[in-house]
């Protein structure tokens, strides 16, 4: 009888906070479900981190990188991966329609630019410079991620090209640069995927 008593309580316990938890549960749901949405992807939250940076509007990130690592450092690997690939893609063209930009590349593709100048040693040597640019360009990186107040991908270059036009439109020209760099990545790496895979040059059709 004493045990039938005790279990008869502990029941009693654990039901006196299955409502309390139930609404906990309804609450969270219904928060979710009324959360800004990403336009990007309307199905998705929008990702908090975003706004204030360049671009926010659209709110893509659904593997939520932003939550993990500071999105002044996403922004400037962005912004560099996508000036890099911008002179990659006309490089690269360039070559393959006659263009000769090193004494050994004569008679060269792109594609088999590489090996050749990997065995005469020109890319170790472009290498060590790509390495030292590196190491001064951290700088002020890290001061960025300190606090410096520094803008992600900002050195100082160009800043002629802002002058008289007005907030919107120099945002605006932010904007498209990260917008060009993105293509250009996803067009650098389809160039050199084609080129290499079916040994084809500009435009690189099979």
């Amino acid at each position: 009888m004493l045990k039938f008593a005790a279990l008869a309580s502990l029941i009693g316990a654990a039901a006196a906070f299955a409502p309390a938890q139930s609404v906990f549960i309804a609450s969270k749901a219904s928060s979710a479900l009324n959360a800004e949405k990403s336009p990007a992807v309307p199905f998705l939250p929008y990702p908090e981190n975003l706004k204030g940076y360049v671009g926010d509007e659209i709110g893509f990130d659904p593997l939520r990188i932003s939550d993990y690592f500071p999105m002044d450092y996403l922004r400037e690997s962005e912004i560099k991966h996508g000036r890099i690939a911008m002179l990659a893609i006309v490089g690269y063209i360039c070559v393959d329609q006659g263009v000769v930009l090193h004494p050994l590349g004569q008679g060269l593709s792109s594609a088999g630019a590489h090996d050749t100048m990997v065995s005469n040693g020109v890319m170790g040597n472009m290498l060590v410079f790509l390495g030292l640019f590196e190491m001064v360009s951290w700088i002020a990186v890290s001061e960025m991620l300190q606090g410096s107040g520094r803008e992600p991908g900002y050195f100082g270059w160009g800043q002629q090209f802002l002058e008289g036009k007005t907030d919107k439109e120099v945002e605006w020209l932010k904007y498209q640069e990260i917008v060009n760099g993105r293509l250009a990545m996803m067009a650098f790496g389809g160039a050199v995927t084609q080129s290499v895979l079916y040994d084809v040059g500009f435009p690189y059709l099979n």
